[in-house]
């Protein structure tokens, strides 16, 4: 089942000094339940692309559908969690108010925020930490409680723009996992950005390689790999082989740039 299509997509800014092509004819389909990476050199479309699925941008011209919906209709239905580069927690605001914020906006029971608060720290492994202030809590465990922010309204998809970016090699490493545990036990639909090769390979269901502006997708990459994926499968062959495949397609995308 198709969730989000892209067809013809084209979205230029009109500047000061001149037209700025940020997408070019992106034709894309997204199936339920897929994990689908995004990666390319800075400026070539990727976020541009997630806004425009969360219609926080508006495209030029092409379609493109969330859930069978506008992107306008799909944010008004909350049909998607959005997590940014940064965590974006307010500081004033407990790990717990953090995550019950969108909850209170729409309006949400006490008792039933309560309880998607509490079922949504034990999805990031944070139980136990909702009384803590931001500040408390590590830069890995803070994007957790990002994540945890975005599950809690029980959307079918989530937007990730380079969570991780920030973090060092380690917590990384670790949050990869922990986020592939997470797309396993939610079976939600994951649209993530990166600008790492590891990363986009050991996660995704498929890769999407976006050429520099105007941004172009010059690979999509349906990955053989099994769904249980412990972190050593980066040595073996065949993730070597689509980490290779990757890096060609960028290099080409550059080339014809």
């Amino acid at each position: 089942m198709t969730i989000i299509s892209a067809k013809d997509l084209n979205l230029t800014f009109q500047t000061n000094d001149g037209p700025v092509h940020a997408l070019k004819d992106v034709n894309l389909d997204v199936s339920k339940g897929e994990f689908v990476s995004f990666i390319g050199p800075s400026g070539c479309g990727k976020t541009t692309f997630l806004r425009c699925v969360a219609g926080l941008e508006t495209p030029t011209g092409g379609t493109l559908t969330v859930d069978g919906m506008t992107p306008d209709e799909a944010r008004r239905a909350r049909a998607y969690g959005y997590v940014f580069q940064a965590a974006g927690l307010y500081p004033w605001r407990t790990i717990g108010g953090n995550i019950r914020l969108p909850l209170e906006i729409m309006g949400y029971s006490a008792a039933e925020k309560d309880r998607r608060v509490k079922e949504t720290l034990e999805l990031v492994d944070l139980a136990g930490f909702e009384q803590k202030y931001p500040w408390q809590l590590s830069g890995g465990m803070q994007q957790r409680a990002s994540i945890a922010r975005a599950l809690s309204f029980d959307a079918d998809i989530l937007l990730m723009d380079e969570p991780f970016g920030a973090l060092d090699e380690i917590v990384r490493d670790r949050l990869n996992e922990e986020l592939l545990r997470l797309w396993a036990r939610t079976e939600k639909t994951m649209l993530f950005v990166t600008h790492s090769i590891p990363e986009a390979v050991y996660l995704s269901t498929k890769i999407v390689v976006m050429s520099p502006r105007p941004g172009r997708i010059s690979d999509v990459i349906d990955s053989p790999l099994p769904k249980e994926r412990p972190l050593d499968i980066r040595d073996s062959r065949e993730f070597i082989e689509i980490a290779h495949r990757v890096r060609e397609g960028l290099r080409a995308g550059m080339e014809a740039a």
